[in-house]
């Protein structure tokens, strides 16, 4: 009897098909070909065979869009839900495992096709448009040692020599199976569209009276979300004109005559200007978007590791003065021993690069906040400091201010001025570095290796291939109207047109198994290892809801990795001698991550515990921590003067006349500083369209198909996994309805969700879907 067979697929026209055998000496079918002759391509979700003698049901699930033979040439081939080792494929389908590789790899050549399955890299040199003039030139990222970067998947485009319209942009190319669906394209593309707004600057900016560019008051800027801002008809049409007709219901929202009316964010939802506290300032780096930065301080004052042949003394000047008067009566010795004392800080990640950024529209600074850990669990800021380069060159050091909280007067404002530089920096950091690099960047390499490498047949192309749906997708999209030059990031984010070389320099800081979270949390000294504690880590700040939420995400996920590898690799043995994996972990590391191919840091791929380590990290990125960095962005950023991403002046000195003002309005001068009209419009409908679930997302502890494999030991450990996900949440709301725990809320009453594995569609401030995928 023949343990696996081929059969033979030709379909002419879409709808059922049939096919017979009676044979029992035939075997066990494990794949079949198929050849569309149709003359379009239809999209096949799976194949199931009935009562086939002495198997039962057999599921082929395919997923995949199978094009007509005029185009694409070969026969494709779908496995069924078997899993082998390579060296376990029956020699039946040996060859056609061997193939389809070799198909998914392509050669190298040529403009690639939407037909075309290739996987293959490419380093971003597609971000600029030099035939519009050099200011919208832009470097190549990756593949030299100044600039290195993540590969991106290959289009095989010439690099662009001038714009992309939307349509184009839409069609830039990422492997078939890669693209959305119709219900998540038109899902996006309602909200997407919102981010293409500054082809009509001149029509928005006619709709804004008095100061053009400016909010007059708070109270300004809160009509975008209780009755939206009158569009004059003249706009109305060129919006007509410019804009899809199947669109302008969402933008437009119900009433067809206001636009820009935006959903409540959730940290205006129940107090107005709880954001302005000092509390719920400290509150965010633990809780809001960026919560992966704030880190222990083991060093009074702060130190540089800039070289400072090159940038001179960039150590902190604060002082013992600014802060010892409120750390309950302790010395700064005291509670750095005690590890009380905490840092957020964004000057040497800035520094090197915020004299050609001042060079633009945005004036901003370097910062580093102190805080202090109180007895009640929370943080106090205690300092601020804002730096500049020094004007005599950067060898002469920094030109630095130090701020500290003040109740009443001008010191007050000053004080809130300062809160607001720290955020427009925070914010361009998430953006750029937690959220673009750390994420969408990084994750893309493993996608590609994974398709090229490894077979659907092979147990950790299964265990991963859900964590990389639609990133491919999201990325190309973000290159052709986000990060690429003019691009939304750039008009919104204060490293303007500096954004990608800036991510790219920190690039250079990343450290593949720094990402996995015990790790990150150990590096930057907010916990420390501890046997009697839960999972071997204590948190120095107990009341942490991203460390304590995160942690028990990652483990359930590092657990669920380790019973699903353990059914497939028995030793370390398995693991050496599985070629597929091996060829996988060589590319991903000499290719897709080319420029980081030296660093001692990579996993050697030779045990168990690597293999199970580094498919947690792939995981954790792609679910949970893109999904804690992502969808707080419109409940926390959705009201720009909380998170402002801009500022266009610098702090007022005494004698100007914009020290008088800021006397006589403080909230005008803040809003001058931090947000423009137009550019707090556009940064918040990227933030809408960035934090909204779509309808038919999959979140983690699910699979979009039951039958993903055939293997009762891997369907009982996800079954496991899926219970423990549900566990977990049940948890987390406890926790939210503790009043103990005063971080999980805070003055805004706005609880923690970001770590919610569950979700239902649109704007929900929850949910992890299994991956990056918006």
């Amino acid at each position: 009897m023949i343990k696996n067979f081929i059969f033979y697929a030709i379909v002419f026209l879409p709808g059922s098909n049939t096919f017979d055998w009676d044979n029992e000496e035939i075997g066990t079918p494990g794949a079949f070909l198929i050849r569309n002759n149709h003359h379009s391509e239809f999209y096949l979700k799976s194949l199931t065979l009935e009562d086939v003698p002495s198997h039962g049901v057999i599921h082929f699930p395919c997923n995949s869009w199978v094009y007509p033979a005029s185009k694409y040439q070969n026969d494709r081939v779908f496995f069924s839900n078997k899993t082998y080792l390579p060296a376990e494929t029956p020699i039946s389908l040996l060859k056609y495992r061997e193939e389809e590789l070799e198909n998914l790899r392509g050669d190298g050549k040529g403009q690639l096709q939407e037909w075309d399955r290739v996987y293959d890299y490419e380093v971003y040199n597609d971000l600029g448009n030099p035939d519009k003039g050099p200011q919208h030139a832009r470097p190549v990222l990756g593949g030299s040692t100044e600039y290195p970067y993540p590969r991106r998947g290959r289009t095989g485009r010439a690099p662009a020599k001038s714009g992309l319209n939307l349509a184009l942009s839409l069609n830039i190319y990422v492997p078939r199976d890669e693209r959305f669906g119709h219900l998540k394209l038109a899902d996006f593309l309602s909200y997407a569209l919102k981010s293409i707004v500054q082809v009509l600057k001149p029509e928005f900016e006619s709709i804004f009276d008095k100061t053009p560019n400016e909010f007059d008051s708070f109270e300004d800027v809160l009509k975008l979300y209780e009755g939206g801002l009158e569009v004059p008809e003249g706009v109305v049409k060129v919006i007509r004109d410019n804009v899809p007709l199947e669109m302008l219901k969402e933008i437009f929202r119900t009433d067809g005559e206001r636009f820009l009316k935006f959903p409540l964010p959730q940290v205006i939802a129940v107090d107005k200007f709880a954001w302005r506290t000092d509390e719920e300032f400290a509150r965010e780096m633990l809780a809001g978007i960026n919560p992966v930065m704030i880190r222990s301080l083991e060093e009074f004052p702060p130190a540089s590791k800039l070289d400072p042949k090159v940038y001179g003394d960039q150590t902190s000047t604060i002082t013992k003065e600014h802060i010892e008067s409120n750390l309950e009566g302790h010395t700064i010795n005291e509670v750095i021993i005690e590890r009380k004392l905490f840092i957020l800080d964004h000057h040497d990640a800035l520094m090197p690069y915020l004299r050609r950024i001042n060079s633009t529209s945005t004036k901003t600074y370097a910062s580093r906040t102190l805080l202090f850990l109180q007895k009640n669990g929370t943080l106090k800021p205690l300092a601020i400091e804002l730096s500049l380069p020094h004007p005599e060159g950067d060898q002469h050091g920094a030109i630095s201010k130090v701020f500290v909280p003040e109740e009443k007067g001008v010191e007050n404002s000053l004080w809130q001025l300062a809160k607001g530089y720290v955020g427009v920096v925070d914010s361009g950091y998430h953006q750029l570095i937690s959220h673009w690099l750390h994420t969408h960047a990084v994750i893309e390499p493993f996608i590609i290796a994974t398709n090229r490498q490894l077979s659907v047949l092979h147990p950790i192309y299964k265990l991963l291939h859900p964590h990389y749906r639609d990133t491919m997708n999201i990325n190309a999209l973000g290159r052709q109207i986000l990060i690429n030059a003019g691009g939304a990031l750039e008009v919104t984010v204060f490293t303007s047109k500096y954004s990608m070389e800036f991510s790219s320099m920190l690039y250079k800081d990343w450290v593949f198994p720094e990402q996995a979270l015990p790790q990150d949390l150990l590096k930057r000294g907010v916990a420390v290892k501890d046997s009697s504690c839960p999972h071997g880590l204590k948190l120095l700040i107990e009341d942490y809801p991203f460390a304590v939420d995160g942690l028990e995400i990652w483990f359930a996920i590092k657990t669920w990795v380790q019973d699903y590898c353990s059914v497939y690799y028995k030793d370390d043995e398995s693991i050496k001698k599985d070629a597929e994996l091996q060829s996988w972990w060589k590319e991903l590391r000499e290719k897709g991550h080319g420029d980081k191919k030296e660093e001692i840091w990579w996993p050697k791929m030779q045990t168990r515990e690597e293999l199970i380590e580094t498919c947690t990290i792939i995981i954790w990125i792609a679910s949970a921590l893109h999904a804690a960095i992502n969808f707080g962005q419109y409940p926390y950023g959705g009201y720009p003067p909380n998170r402002p991403a801009i500022s266009s002046k610098l702090v007022p000195e005494k004698g100007t006349p914009e020290y008088d003002e800021l006397l006589a309005n403080p909230d005008k001068t803040y809003l001058k500083t931090f947000t423009s009209q137009f550019k707090a419009v556009l940064g918040i409908s990227l933030v809408e369209i960035l934090s909204r679930h779509s309808s038919d997302e999959v979140y983690l502890g699910q699979r979009d198909t039951e039958n993903w494999t055939s293997d009762a030991e891997a369907l009982e450990a996800f079954a496991k996994f899926g219970k423990k996900i549900e566990d977990i949440e049940e948890g987390m709301k406890r926790m939210n309805n503790d009043e103990k725990l005063r971080n999980r809320y805070g003055p805004v009453k706005m609880p923690y969700t970001l770590l919610y594995p569950s979700s239902e569609g649109g704007l929900t401030g929850r949910g992890i879907p299994n991956s990056v995928s918006i």
